[in-house]
């Protein structure tokens, strides 16, 4: 079963389709990443995954149940981390984490949760208005947190977070999902993303432009990989035109870079370049990005 499905999901708002004819599976137990620029339709998907809208065209799922139709079982087995979540000034970060205890029907302890997103007695005890952005949002986590959940919705968990926070972030999301749990989530910080993410979907314009694992978005679109090549010196004569998935040949110092399309060529580039009596001293491999890809699907018009 899937965790997440849709078929056909289109919502339109008037004259503006924000989602049209999506089709999504996020199966269970996968960390999965859901990117696109501003506006591309992925808070309304989790809206309608949640709820919060209905579609006007199409179906949705989660953990097998309609989404609009079976909304409280769908919410008694998921953790949300909504973007834009409001906390309540007065309360205690302890006081959170116990209200969402009470309303999940949970018996986990407030100060192992708390203490779970990097909140300690101090900050425990004190009142959420005075949190800064970072405490709010690892406060927020520790709530979606609560219960267990067979499905984590995280909407820009990153937001606030120093560089410690954003690890221990994605050190809990790597937790969750050894235990099985389902992760979701968008975000703009696309390294956060690559890091802990088995595959992503790519949203442009309301359209699913791309659904696979990072690995598969670069094979669809064909991206190079540059060869750095250390060497005693650089040949004088040294040429790859013959070598058709050799698309350039860069040299700064005593590094030659190699952009290469398939990389069962090279061996063939270092055994020429040593052919050419030059001592290759190191080897290192750098891949596009998925900002490199997440570029080439929303600006670059590719298709998966």
């Amino acid at each position: 079963m899937a965790a997440i499905q849709t078929k056909g999901l289109t919502k339109r708002f008037g004259s503006v389709v924000a989602v049209e004819d999506l089709d999504l599976v996020v199966e269970e137990g996968e960390v999965f990443g859901y990117l696109g620029p501003n506006g591309a339709g992925k808070s309304t998907t989790i809206n309608v995954l949640l709820d919060y809208l209905r579609p006007t065209e199409g179906s949705a799922t989660v953990l097998g149940y309609d989404a609009q139709d079976e909304t409280q079982q769908i919410h008694r087995r998921i953790g949300i981390l909504p973007e834009g979540f409001d906390l309540y000034d007065r309360l205690t970060g302890r006081k959170h984490v116990e209200f969402a205890v009470d309303s999940k029907e949970s018996d986990d302890d407030p100060d192992r949760v708390l203490d779970r997103v990097g909140l300690g007695p101090e900050a425990a005890d004190r009142k959420a208005g005075g949190y800064s952005t970072g405490m709010a949002q690892r406060l927020a986590l520790g709530m979606a947190l609560v219960g267990d959940p067979d499905l984590l919705i995280l909407d820009e968990p990153s937001s606030g977070l120093d560089p410690n926070g954003a690890r221990q972030m994605r050190e809990l999301v790597r937790e969750e999902a050894d235990r099985g749990t389902t992760v979701f989530f968008s975000s703009h910080i696309l390294g956060q993303v690559e890091a802990v993410c088995d595959r992503v979907g790519i949203m442009s314009d309301g359209r699913l432009v791309a659904e696979d694992t990072i690995s598969g978005l670069r094979e669809s679109v064909g991206t190079s990989s540059t060869l750095e090549l250390t060497v005693d010196r650089v040949p004088d004569d040294l040429r790859f035109d013959d070598v058709p998935a050799v698309s350039e040949v860069t040299v700064d110092g005593s590094v030659l870079r190699v952009a290469v399309s398939d990389p069962s060529v090279k061996s063939e580039v270092i055994n020429r370049v040593e052919a050419q009596g030059a001592t290759v001293t190191d080897i290192s491999t750098t891949q596009a990005s998925l900002e490199d890809l997440f570029a080439a699907y929303t600006t670059e018009g590719v298709t998966a």
